[in-house]
């Protein structure tokens, strides 16, 4: 009885299917994996080559098409070898782009690097050209050669050297620190695009902070295995609560480091959803994504701009042109509603989740405060964060973004009249410039 028992309640694992967190993560792996698509190329070229061979001798070949033994043998060898060492060639890019990124970027970009779909074709179309070629090569015989297949692994070189080449165009332009900050802007736009459409629909708001707990009793839920917070399906959270008749609390905001034990959710309702389901809707890791964390987006753009005002680096104009892409993704911030903590509602407008967020303080203190603690230096950079400044003034921003506006600027002012005690080099870095230097600049007001 004990073991029908047991092996009931093992069947009901294995048939229980996959947490939202563990597709969540799953899929992160296969987005950032440079092996998956290369194993899926070999394996399509073996199908691909088993076809042809078929395929050859179903249909007549036309003259010109038809090879000796001893061509189709040197031709097919030939792609081979070449395949290996465009693959090693690839890699050794690859090894290039990780050594720049991580020593004149950010280490945090690489998870973007990672996903990049023309990287994986070429790998994918390299390793499946070579198994094609090498699978047709152990076909060939004295009495038969497969002549359509010899014919389709030229083509499959032509496409491989157009890839590569579209591959280093690629990398070779948009490996530029200002590529990758448009890059990294656009990314992090997508992610408020998403809140604001939730908001949109009236599902997300602002959290009222003179709202009470609901009533009943409170359960709060530890974080078993720690790690940095990537992500929470909303959705299903709010589902489970309202299933449950509950208040569901998310202790720390996506990107936050969650440390083993620490509380991961506060319930308030007399009969709290399992620990294991809310859990499982929440995705852990060991370092934050972009998915949903702007914020994340707005780092890295930072470190690209702090690594070039390093003395190391001294470069302030890709400081000044990294600042571009920050004003703008700033705008986009300003006009999004954002607060300290956000409610998520039920179809019939009952609270069920909240969720920690980040303010519009917390977004420009993170995009400005760094950079000019180390570009303080800099007259370029100080004419540029002036003009940013500016900018944001004049974009008709809601009052309460403006305060913080004028404090970022005053404190600026305060960092120059340090910088630049002679008065005429104060006046000139105090002066704002989109350009840094030579942008026609126009007086302080």
């Amino acid at each position: 009885m004990e073991a029908t028992t047991a092996h009931r309640e093992t069947s009901r694992r294995v048939r229980a299917p996959l947490s939202w967190a563990t597709a969540f993560a799953l899929r992160q792996y296969v987005m950032a994996s440079l092996w998956i698509a290369p194993l899926i190329g070999i394996v399509l070229g073996s199908l691909l080559a088993d076809a042809a061979v078929a395929l050859d001798g179903a249909v007549r070949v036309p003259q010109g098409w038809q090879y000796s033994t001893s061509t189709a043998s040197s031709v097919l060898s030939s792609i081979v070898g070449a395949m290996v060492a465009l693959l090693g060639f690839v890699v050794t890019i690859g090894i290039l782009v990780v050594q720049q990124a991580t020593g004149t970027l950010s280490p945090r970009y690489m998870r973007l690097w990672y996903r990049d779909r023309l990287q994986k074709a070429v790998l994918a179309t390299f390793s499946g050209t070579f198994a094609f070629s090498f699978s047709l090569l152990r076909r060939i015989e004295t009495d038969f050669v497969p002549d359509i297949g010899v014919t389709l692994a030229g083509a499959a070189v032509a496409v491989s050297l157009l890839l590569l080449l579209m591959y280093l165009n690629r990398f070779i332009h948009n490996l530029r620190p200002v590529a990758i900050a448009a890059l990294v802007a656009r990314t992090g736009r997508r992610v408020l695009d998403r809140g604001t459409l939730l908001a949109a629909r009236g599902t997300l708001r602002a959290a009222d902070a003179t709202r009470a707990p609901p009533p009943g009793p409170v359960t709060s839920v530890p974080c078993a295995t720690g790690g940095a917070l990537q992500g929470f399906h909303p959705e299903r959270l709010v589902a489970l609560a309202e299933r449950y008749d509950c208040f569901v609390v998310l202790t720390h905001p996506v990107g936050d480091f969650v440390p083993p034990g620490a509380t991961l959710f506060e319930l308030h309702g007399a009969a709290p959803p399992p620990s294991a389901k809310l859990t499982g809707l929440v995705a852990l890791g060991v370092e934050r994504t972009i998915e949903q964390d702007p914020a994340f987006g707005m780092r890295i753009l930072v470190d690209i701009a702090i690594r070039a005002l390093s003395p190391a680096v001294n470069d302030p104009t890709t400081a000044v042109q990294v600042l571009n892409h920050i004003e703008a993704f700033l705008h986009t911030i300003g006009r999004a509603e954002l607060g300290g903590r956000y409610t998520l509602h039920d179809a019939h407008g009952v609270p069920r989740l909240e969720v920690p967020g980040r303010s519009w303080d917390d977004f420009l203190q993170l995009a400005v405060t760094e950079i000019r603690e180390y570009g303080a230096g800099s007259l370029q950079v100080c004419r540029r964060l002036r003009a940013l400044f500016d900018g944001l003034l004049d974009a008709g921003l809601p009052e309460r973004h403006r305060t913080a506006v004028r404090t970022e600027l005053r404190l600026l002012d305060e960092a120059v009249d340090r910088r630049y005690p002679d008065p005429v080099r104060r006046a000139t870095a105090l002066t704002p410039d989109r350009q840094g230097i030579g942008g026609g600049a126009r007086p302080r007001a």
